[in-house]
């Protein structure tokens, strides 16, 4: 899913290349796509593009006559700027917005159809679109704290709840955790402050580390080849790979649709996590560290015999 830096320079982009123009047409090219009746399509052609914001991991238009065009893009939704008038691709195409100088294309590369668009009137009708995540880069390590330890979850859910914080997901959560040397799956009421302060500063340098690599890559043009997995990722979609810091394999827990990347050296002081299912499952069995690990990887004398045609048995004739 696309967070925090990639929809901060869609937004950037599509401010530059839209504000002041005219909003020639909407092309809905997928019924599921578009969730609002009124206003329609209809009512904003022609309207002129005043404001592009972001709103958690949202994307919103604002038109004249106060009204806002909202998009969230979901795991698969991505936008794409290309020549006036550019046909809505057949699979993956939701829709398409025409304007004097290009045209936004919005598609979906999942069959789920996930992503959505809205057009809702007024201040008041955006703002059932705010899930009050705290923002992390104007909030105090105090203010940040206190909103991490309002709910009891791990850290890595905190990180990932749209109500608690703004626009941190599944990917840019690891490679935070794995900046500030802290598990996924403490708990957030046992944190420290110290422990909190070292989050709160790795949020913010993360992100923003992040955003201004994206802004220099995107430079003039626009962000087509946005993705969750990026080879520069210190943990992120990295199993088994070592880690850019100590070497160690990255490890990963999968769970539900998503999943938990992190160095065990770096994080876990060697431990390996695991799941609750799995863990019930194989109880004692799963490995403790990353050396209980590799030893359980190592061929016993048994298979090492058994692979070398060994121990076995004479065919009857």
């Amino acid at each position: 899913m696309p967070e925090l830096p990639d929809v901060t320079v869609y937004v950037e982009r599509l401010r530059a290349l839209t504000v002041g123009k005219p909003v020639e047409g909407i092309r809905i090219a997928s019924p599921f796509v578009l969730r609002t009746v009124s206003p329609s399509p209809k009512d904003v052609t022609g309207a002129i593009v005043e404001t592009v914001e972001r709103m958690g991991k949202r994307i919103v238009i604002g038109v004249d006559g106060d009204r806002y065009i909202v998009i969230h893009l979901m795991i698969a939704g991505r936008l794409r700027w290309k020549p006036r008038g550019e046909k809505v691709p057949g699979k993956v195409g939701l829709a398409a917005f025409d304007f004097p100088n290009g045209t936004l294309v919005f598609t979906e590369a999942s069959p789920k159809k996930r992503a959505s668009l809205h057009i809702v009137a007024g201040r008041a009708g955006l703002a059932d679109f705010d899930r009050g995540g705290l923002d992390v880069f104007t909030a105090t390590a105090a203010e940040f704290g206190d909103r991490l330890r309002s709910e009891r979850h791990t850290v890595k859910r905190a990180l990932t709840d749209p109500t608690l914080f703004d626009g941190i997901g599944n990917a840019y959560s690891d490679e935070i955790l794995h900046a500030a040397k802290q598990a996924p799956f403490r708990m957030t009421n046992a944190m420290t402050d110290d422990e909190v302060a070292r989050l709160h500063r790795a949020s913010i340098e993360t992100l923003v580390t992040w955003t201004d690599r994206m802004r220099a890559e995107v430079g003039d043009g626009f962000p087509d080849k946005v993705t969750a997995f990026r080879p520069e990722m210190a943990v992120h979609g990295k199993f088994g790979k070592p880690c850019p810091v100590c070497g160690t394999p990255v490890q990963r827990i999968i769970y539900a649709d998503n999943e938990a990347n992190y160095c065990p050296t770096c994080q876990t002081e060697g431990r390996l996590l695991a799941d609750r299912g799995l863990s019930r499952l194989l109880k004692e069995d799963w490995p403790r560290s990353l050396e209980e690990l590799e030893e359980r990887r190592k061929p016993s004398v048994s298979d090492t015999a058994a692979k070398a045609g060994l121990g076995k048995k004479p065919r009857s004739r």
